[in-house]
């Protein structure tokens, strides 16, 4: 019998990524708000032989996001990986935010994230396996004037996940903090991140940030930060004055 995984904000970039990739030995359940761009994911991977459910779900909602606890709680047709990719960012001052916006984010990136860990993890620690991947950010590794509440969430995400893989270490169930850095996929256009300047050796595509969190899995890495590039820059984040990492870091988000 095949693994299932559920993949969340599987309708563009990482997590669709993630769907394709697992779609060769997982079937799966894809989630996100935009349902048209789900069933048309649905239809090319039920092509090659992948069992493939449809939950159009928004996390912020409470239905949506109660909708996809109960998905991972069942025990028929249970899933063995989650993959909790949904989430968004903004730009500009936080003085200057619209705060609705901004808790929207925290309700996505953290509240809707740990509510779905806890299910997943309940559930697969029953059965004493499963896997779960919460994708976190390399700007979770330091202080991003400028986008501060999402590299705020982000280092949330890298710490929940590294304490509960911990916690989790006799239970059967793998966690694991992806930690990608500039990627190509519709995201910074989406967020009006302005980034187009940077060189092109940043920047990676969703499928070598896929390849190697899968990679990782396997080998039972809890944080991964794909990229030689992005490894360096998270180590010389925890090594400089902090004054210093978030001083440049918003003068090049400036430019």
């Amino acid at each position: 019998m095949r693994s299932r995984a559920l993949v969340t904000g599987a309708s563009g970039g990482i997590g669709e990524t993630f769907a394709r990739r697992l779609a060769d030995d997982h079937d799966l359940v894809v989630v996100a708000r935009r349902a048209e761009r789900l069933h048309d994911l649905a239809g090319e991977l039920r092509v090659g032989g992948t069992d493939v459910e449809v939950l159009p779900a928004d996390l912020r909602r409470e239905d949506g996001l109660a909708a996809v606890e109960h998905r991972l709680a069942s025990t028929e047709r249970p899933v063995d990986l989650l993959v909790n990719n949904a989430g968004f960012g903004t730009t500009g001052t936080f003085a200057d935010a619209a705060l609705e916006r901004e808790l929207a984010m925290v309700e996505l990136n953290v509240v809707a994230l740990v509510r779905l860990t806890h299910a997943a993890l309940v559930a697969m620690g029953a059965r004493g396996r499963g896997a779960i991947v919460n994708v976190s950010s390399l700007a979770g590794f330091q202080a991003v004037p400028g986008t501060a509440v999402y590299a705020a969430t982000k280092a949330f995400v890298t710490n929940f996940t590294e304490a509960v893989s911990e916690e989790a270490r006799c239970s059967g169930v793998r966690l694991q903090a992806l930690c990608p850095g500039l990627t190509r996929t519709e995201f910074h256009e989406v967020n009006a991140f302005d980034v187009g300047w940077l060189p092109g050796v940043a920047w990676q595509s969703a499928e070598e940030v896929v390849d190697a969190s899968l990679a990782g899995l396997e080998r039972g890495r809890v944080v991964v930060v794909p990229g030689l590039v992005n490894r360096a820059a998270a180590t010389a984040s925890w090594l400089a004055p902090r004054t210093l990492v978030r001083r440049l870091v918003a003068t090049a988000l400036r430019r």
